[in-house]
């Protein structure tokens, strides 16, 4: 293992046996120009549910998302239904409410809800961070949705929501696409794939919202790269033809796709696992480097606020060579200070740190603390 990356696996592993250091760091937060009104609370581990806490602390940083959550949590205080919603307001309004500015708690309200919703959760292995992001966010745009119509229909909310057996709710039974939340104000964007056929050079072009980019990674990159390589000009030919309609044939085709609705926060999710048998993944430990200002360059023609730039303000790290046998940390940005959260250690670290999780250089050791989910919001 390279020298750095064991510089970063031999930290995690002191932290381990050391805990944190709640005195030290408390004492430098409340002194002179840190002295803020903030709170950096670990959360405690229930048996591999590093990925769980890695992408709540990333979300609780994302002061948009907390600020809806917390107005949620007092908008709804007589309300005696629980959902996977009301468990994550009261989960961060208990840390916002908290005496000491360094500490941790039990998410345990929260866990246990989520292995009830859904039964992929209920169980102690390991599991893909990306995965609960993505359920947990379009869980609670259901919900709101599901609430919302009750709203506009003068009746209460029955006692149950439906649910699918996977335990997320039904989207056939909650309000159209065109009803959006503020899940949807924060994290949705929209791109357009555009395709040309090369016989009639008619272009036909289709637009996806998407709440989060899932992006494929190469060896020495950067994020811009990758969102380049993202809308790359996609030939398709041979097998993968195009079917026309205007020529009402299969045609060899081009297509591309760009981002034509820049989000208020933009999630992006790098495709580190990659399947090599059907029931193994490898991991892809590539050095890509994600910039603290990031501006998006594959935006199409008509999109709104091109120029927007975006600051860099959390990222889910997975540590170890596989999905389901390493774990996840974050680190987040917050009134000018960076602090890693492993679990329910918390540590200030300094900004230069963030290169320490960029990948490895060289593709032969597949172990590495790298970037995994990169949180960026928009200066507007």
């Amino acid at each position: 293992m390279p020298e750095k990356c064991w510089s970063v696996f031999n930290l995690l592993l002191r932290r381990r046996k050391m805990g944190p250091n709640l005195s030290q760091l408390e004492k430098e937060l409340g002194a002179g120009q840190c002295a803020i009104n903030e709170h950096f609370i670990g959360l405690v581990n229930f048996g591999n549910t590093c990925y769980c806490n890695s992408v709540l602390q990333a979300l609780y940083f994302c002061k948009p998302f907390r600020d809806m959550v917390l107005a949620y949590k007092q908008q709804t205080k007589n309300q005696k239904r629980e959902t996977l919603l009301t468990c994550l307001a009261d989960l961060f309004y208990t840390i916002a409410m908290q005496k000491r500015k360094v500490g941790s708690i039990p998410p345990k309200k929260f866990i246990q809800k989520l292995r009830k919703e859904n039964g992929a959760f209920d169980n102690y292995l390991q599991h893909d961070a990306h995965e609960f992001l993505n359920y947990l966010l379009n869980t609670i745009a259901d919900i709101l949705q599901v609430e919302k119509q009750s709203q506009q229909k003068g009746s209460k909310l029955s006692s149950t929501l439906p649910v699918l057996q996977s335990g997320s709710i039904n989207p056939s039974n909650t309000m159209p696409k065109s009803e959006p939340t503020w899940i949807h104000d924060i994290f949705q964007g929209t791109f357009t794939s555009e395709t040309r056929c090369l016989n009639c050079e008619t272009v036909r072009s289709r637009e996806e919202d998407f709440l989060d980019l899932s992006i494929e990674v190469e060896q020495n990159t950067s994020i811009t790269h990758c969102l380049l390589a993202f809308s790359n000009t996609e030939t398709l030919g041979s097998e993968c033809k195009y079917f026309c309609e205007v020529c009402c044939s299969k045609q060899e085709a081009q297509k591309r796709m760009r981002v034509k609705k820049l989000p208020h926060v933009l999630a992006l999710h790098l495709k580190r696992f990659k399947l090599e048998h059907p029931n193994r993944s490898i991991k892809l430990s590539y050095r890509v480097v994600f910039p603290l200002e990031l501006r998006l360059f594959n935006t199409s023609d008509d999109a709104s606020d091109p120029d927007r730039m975006y600051d860099l303000i959390s990222v889910v790290i997975h540590c170890g060579s596989g999905l389901s046998r390493g774990h996840y940390i974050s680190i987040v940005k917050s009134h000018g200070l960076w602090l890693l959260f492993d679990d329910d250690i918390v540590e200030k670290i300094e900004a230069s740190t963030i290169e320490d999780f960029f990948g490895l250089p060289s593709d032969l050791q597949k172990t590495s603390e790298s970037g995994y989910i990169l949180f960026y919001q928009s200066r507007e």
